[in-house]
């Protein structure tokens, strides 16, 4: 039943609001993206509320200032240090264990690893993978695959687990099916970082100094932005732009962020 301000469950603790980017904020495409309509203005209305507000996204395309840039370029008003990806969460968890990865990610996101010290005649003991695009082949994979199976105990780090995503009209293979490719071939289970980790959740809402049970995240992906919400305590929203699919209308949807933000407010 919806409450007095049209949305799904009572919205009136909430204290932070956690959003996907890709899809939500803007469509992406190789000139850069484009908005999505009163998402810039949705974005700057949450912001001067009385929310706090997180970016979230499993972007493993690009570093953090990149995407900042592109979407500031758009008119988004938002900063590096309210962006939570997987890839410097990844990074991190290599550099705790002391471990070495072997890299099957975009080019554009090695930045992210620059930190890790390199340790030469010293072999690959990890699998980092991510939407790493045409880099995905058979002969990338068959390598991933032989630093894994040569591995005791395999350690496959994947950033997200996407089916796949939305790019200009054209829907896009994500990493996930090629991270379930290993594990099937190597009997191994992925570390998913990213979403819908409760990790990488509970990351931004440590973050914002916020409790999940009054947060809420905003997304396209009703899988991995509103199931993983659900599941680490937050309330969902899924819009109806982006990945968004017929079939996802069996759940609490909106037609975009800018309805969801007035819902919000009202």
């Amino acid at each position: 039943m919806a409450t007095k301000d049209g949305l799904p469950f009572d919205a009136s603790d909430i204290e932070g609001v956690l959003l996907d980017i890709s899809g939500v904020l803007y469509d992406s495409n190789e000139s850069g993206g484009t908005a999505i309509q009163g998402s810039v203005e949705a974005v700057k209305r949450l912001k001067e509320s009385k929310y706090q507000v997180r970016f979230c996204t499993n972007e493993s395309q690009h570093i953090r200032s990149d995407l900042v840039e592109r979407l500031q370029r758009l008119g988004f008003n938002l900063s590096v240090s309210e962006v939570f990806s997987p890839a410097p969460a990844a990074c991190q968890i290599v550099q705790e264990r002391g471990l070495t990865p072997h890299l099957l990610v975009d080019d554009r996101v090695l930045p992210e690893f620059a930190s890790l010290q390199h340790q030469p005649g010293r072999a690959a003991d990890c699998v980092v993978i991510g939407d790493a695009v045409d880099k995905l082949t058979y002969k990338s994979m068959n390598d991933a695959f032989r630093v894994l199976i040569g591995c005791e105990r395999p350690i496959l780090i994947s950033l997200g687990i996407g089916k796949y995503y939305k790019e200009e009209d054209r829907l896009m293979l994500d990493v996930g099916p090629f991270t379930k490719a290993l594990e099937y071939a190597v009997g191994c289970e992925a570390e998913v970082v990213g979403k819908p980790s409760p990790t990488f959740f509970r990351a931004a809402l440590k973050d914002m100094g916020v409790e999940s049970e009054k947060a809420i995240m905003i997304g396209d992906d009703i899988v991995n932005d509103v199931g993983g919400a659900q599941k680490c305590g937050m309330r969902g929203i899924q819009v109806r732009t982006g990945k968004f699919r017929p079939s996802d209308e069996n759940h609490p949807v909106v037609k975009n962020l800018a309805e969801a933000v007035n819902r919000l407010l009202s």
